[in-house]
């Protein structure tokens, strides 16, 4: 037949009307066609100068992120460049200022870490100073548990000062700061104050600001009512010295602030108890303090950018050695509180056990729920510094402490709510230590497993009714146990007839015979074998973790910040089993290897005892536990939960 062609169709009557048909290809496009087919099917020659692919190499690990990355780049790269190493600047001098009357929170880690890894880089020093300049409420715990957490952080100031030790001499520069024309004593009450700061009654802004009418008394007039403030004259409220700046800069750090004032009641001083009836502000206290210390570079959050004005002015003033203030952006973590207020009400109303409750972001609640210092320095290090405030989700946060856990400590079996499974087919007493090492770097070692007649698997890794999408144990069906050299199938189940529960499981071992090749299973899951010789399982109670709120911004909550609470924030697995090898672990903790405090005894340092529950989580001993009841916090889990939800 002529492929130019279309089909003859046989002849119809004339009167049944032919359909039409298709137009086929014209001549030209036939050729067209079989031009490109012969062409395509042709042999196609060998290409003499091409060169065979070479393999992709093999993705290389990301390489951890330099520590002293912030300070080599960016913001503070900028901030030495401004006043670098000098004949002026023979040493670089900072300092972490906190006020001892709370525990530090997971912002603190970021001064903690700014000011003392800036002077450190630099070959300088950084001094732990106390802002104990209001008695209220400054305990010695707060300073005790400020000291540790800066230890634990792996940080040694180059000495302790608290500005209650330049009070003579704050005195004396008040003193000076009146006859120079800078302060005066002032007696004005506190709608007085607003008002002349531009405030109505009703709280409205905005409003013409005028000067304090004991502004212009004479010096020695204010210099005898200073001397009869500090003498317990005046009670609080009735006086105060206030630095003579300017009421019309736009700045409100130069409309007047307080110098000194007078506490109210009779609160003593921590340290100088009742020695002093009047106290220097932050504001007089703070810039001033650092020129006695010789502080080059005074580094703070961005809430203090406005202050470095009055900072400034009183230092000139004064005609003080002025150091340098600079601010970054300080660090908060979304969906939890930071505020002292706020956590106090969670502890006083029994929402948290305490300031160190593992589901808080406080610094010593972080540490009892297991998290490393040097995870907390690599977050901060990750997160960077620059003028922004940096808004983190837990999620972030989580994912570091993972990622640094990773590869740093030990690794067990660990089932929280165990299900007896009794392997048939092996004789009674029947126990084969297993090798297992502790991690994949053999660095960690390893520790011999008791595998037995009777293990123990989590519940959730069997099912009674079995189903194809479902790939651990159930009636019929094998799985592999971690580190077993051969599987088990399940056989028949046992269960409560009350509860309806499943009790216990039976099953046979999938040893081949010599000829045979062994079943593969499908999954692997973790266990705990019965072996009282190998004083193994262990039991325990862990406690997981989930968010203490159920919203990014708890305060933000129309019915207040309590209302926003996860009810279920803590799960508590209280007949958990681990495998023996935790006694090991815990006798050469703490995991990881860290300096500073973590070196310590683990026994004073049980937060240092970590390791990952393989298919679980991370963990870490709580400080509640004993040796006859170990408590476990999880760190976080294997995978990122949060993120997802």
């Amino acid at each position: 037949m002529d492929p130019a062609k279309p089909t003859e169709l046989p002849e119809r009557p004339k009167e049944v009307e032919e359909p039409k048909e298709p137009k086929g290809p014209s001549k030209r496009e036939l050729k067209k066609l079989e031009k490109k087919q012969k062409k395509e099917n042709a042999p196609k020659p060998p290409k003499t100068d091409s060169k065979p692919k070479e393999p992709k190499p093999a993705k290389e690990p990301a390489a951890p992120r330099d520590p002293d990355a912030i300070f080599k780049v960016g913001f503070l790269s900028d901030v030495y460049q401004e006043r670098p190493l000098s004949e002026k600047i023979p040493k670089i001098r900072t300092r972490f200022p906190p006020e001892p009357n709370g525990f530090l929170h997971i912002g603190h880690s970021k001064a903690i870490a700014v000011n003392f890894g800036f002077a450190r880089h630099h070959g300088g020093e950084c001094i732990l100073r106390f802002d104990d300049t209001n008695p209220e409420g400054e305990e010695e715990r707060y300073y005790e548990a400020i000291r540790d957490i800066v230890s634990w952080l792996g940080f040694t100031p180059v000495r302790e000062t608290c500005a209650s030790d330049n009070f003579a001499q704050l005195y004396e520069l008040g003193e000076d700061l009146i006859r120079r024309d800078g302060a005066y004593v002032c007696h004005c009450t506190k709608a007085e104050i607003k008002a002349q700061r531009g405030e109505g009654a009703d709280g409205e802004r905005g409003k013409e600001r005028f000067a304090c009418s004991h502004r212009s008394r004479p010096v020695e007039a204010s210099l005898a009512e200073f001397r009869a403030m500090r003498d317990g004259k005046y009670k609080a409220g009735e006086a105060a010295l206030r630095m003579k700046q300017n009421i019309e800069d736009p700045n409100p750090q130069m409309w007047d602030l307080f110098a000194w004032r007078i506490m109210d009641g009779d609160k003593q001083h921590h340290r100088t108890g009742g020695e002093w009836k009047i106290y220097p502000t932050y504001d007089f206290a703070h810039c001033l303090c650092d020129s006695i210390e010789g502080i080059s570079h005074s580094l703070c959050t961005t809430e203090f950018e406005l202050s470095r004005v009055s900072y400034e002015w009183l230092c000139d003033k004064l005609e003080v050695y002025r150091p340098m203030q600079r601010e970054y952006g300080r660090l908060n973590i979304t969906g939890t509180v930071l505020s002292k207020r706020k956590i106090i009400q969670l502890v006083k109303e029994g929402h948290v056990r305490d300031w160190d409750d593992p589901r808080l972001y406080t610094l010593i609640a972080l540490r009892r729920r297991g998290v490393p210092p040097g995870a907390i320095l690599a977050f901060v290090n990750d997160v960077g510094v620059t003028k922004a405030v940096t808004n983190v989700q837990v999620s972030k946060f989580e994912q570091i402490v993972r990622q640094y856990l990773e590869n740093t400590v030990p690794r067990l079996m660990v089932v929280l709510e165990p299900l007896k499974v009794v392997i048939d087919d092996l004789p009674d007493g029947h126990e084969e230590l297993l090798e297992v090492p502790f991690s994949k770097d053999p660095a960690f070692g390893s520790h011999q497993l008791p595998f037995t007649k009777t293990v123990y698997i989590e519940r959730s890794d069997f099912r009674e009714v079995d189903s194809p999408d479902y790939f651990r144990l159930a009636p019929g069906k094998t799985v592999g146990l971690l580190k077993v050299p051969f599987p088990i199938t399940a056989t028949s189940f046992e269960k409560d007839p009350a509860s309806g529960a499943v009790t216990c499981v039976h099953a046979k071992y999938e040893k081949p015979a010599d000829s045979a090749a062994p079943k593969k299973p499908k999954t692997f899951i973790h266990w705990v074998g019965e072996s009282s010789a190998q004083n193994s399982p262990i039991r325990a109670e862990i406690r997981a973790f989930n968010p203490l709120f159920k919203s990014q911004d708890p305060s933000a909550h129309p019915a207040g910040f309590l209302a926003d609470i996860n009810p279920d924030s803590e799960r508590i697995y209280p007949n958990a089993f681990l495998e023996s090898g935790f006694l090991d672990i815990s006798r050469s903790g703490p995991w990881p290897k860290e300096g500073g405090a973590e070196a310590a005894d683990s026994s004073k340092n049980p937060h240092s005892i970590r390791f990952q529950g393989m298919r679980v989580g991370y963990f870490a001993i709580d400080r509640e536990s004993t040796t006859d009841h170990v408590v476990l916090n999880q760190i976080v889990t294997l995978k990122d939960t949060q993120g997802k939800n």
